[in-house]
């Protein structure tokens, strides 16, 4: 069974970093054969694609909201995606997700499986 757990979320204020990480199982051959990202869900609002990579990490899509202060990396030998995010802003709080099984260029990326994790909550005071 395909497990995705999320961690490293927490309450920081303004200006502060975050790493984020996202720890898969189950899946046959390990991760190294999926795309992955990371995905953010704020109170009210639609569910957002903030980055994402392929499974080569050949290439990467980020938000236009996180370019610059977001980087996304993985390690395919421990199964594990990463979210460094610099620079946090309150717009930053959200709940954030990892998804495996995407579909990922450099000005898109988007969900075609139903590999997601549980979510960690980011909180980013003023």
């Amino acid at each position: 069974q395909v497990q995705m757990v999320e961690s490293g979320g927490g309450l920081v204020q303004a200006g502060e970093s975050l790493k984020l990480s996202c720890t898969a199982s189950g899946f046959p051959f390990g991760i190294i054969r999926y795309n992955m990202g990371w995905f953010r869900q704020a109170p009210g609002k639609e569910r957002e694609g903030v980055s994402c990579i392929t499974y080569t990490s050949d290439t990467t899509y980020y938000s236009d909201s996180v370019k610059g202060r977001f980087t996304i990396s993985r390690d395919n030998a421990k199964n594990t995606l990463y979210l460094q995010m610099n620079s946090l802003k309150p717009d930053d709080t959200a709940m954030y997700y990892c998804a495996a099984g995407l579909f990922v260029n450099n000005t898109r990326c988007q969900i075609t499986s139903n590999y997601m994790g549980q979510g960690t909550q980011v909180t980013v005071s003023s």
